[in-house]
């Protein structure tokens, strides 16, 4: 176990062991989940290395590999849908040319979905880190890649 790892999971461990607020943790301090460190937060936890890979692949939004400086996040819910996301998907794959699940040339910019925000009443939704924009049209997106860069 890295001492990294030895630190941030001393600062989470509880009882009754929290797996979803370790890998949390865990993800924010190091952008990702690493699958080879299952095993140490299990045993950390005192849990099965199954628990541990159980909620690590159920939960979307932990991530496996790291991602970009900026992780851009296209709901994909029914009213989303509805209201075009897949327009807005479709014109952010075109601008960074990367697909979905892929990280742009320089690193600034992951792109993926989510299977729901929340923010049914102002779809299309789009989230850009913890920032959450609704009624997003096609038109607005270069303005507001030009925030993050």
């Amino acid at each position: 176990m890295t001492p990294q790892l030895s630190e941030i999971l001393a600062q989470v461990v509880e009882r009754p062991p929290n797996i979803l607020k370790a890998l949390l943790a865990l993800q924010e301090r190091l952008g990702h989940v690493p699958t080879e460190a299952v095993s140490d937060i299990a045993h950390a936890l005192g849990v099965p290395a199954a628990q541990v890979a159980g909620v690590l692949s159920y939960y979307p939004d932990l991530r496996l590999t790291g991602s970009g400086r900026h992780l851009i996040r296209v709901c994909m819910g029914e009213s989303c849908y509805a209201n075009g996301c897949g327009r807005l998907l479709r014109e952010l794959q075109d601008r960074l040319r990367v697909d979905v699940g892929e990280t742009a040339a320089g690193g600034k910019f992951t792109l993926d979905t989510m299977s729901c925000a929340g923010n049914c009443a102002v779809s299309p939704t789009v989230t850009i880190d913890r920032d959450l924009y609704g009624r997003l049209l096609p038109s607005q997106l270069d303005t507001l890649l030009e925030r993050y860069k």
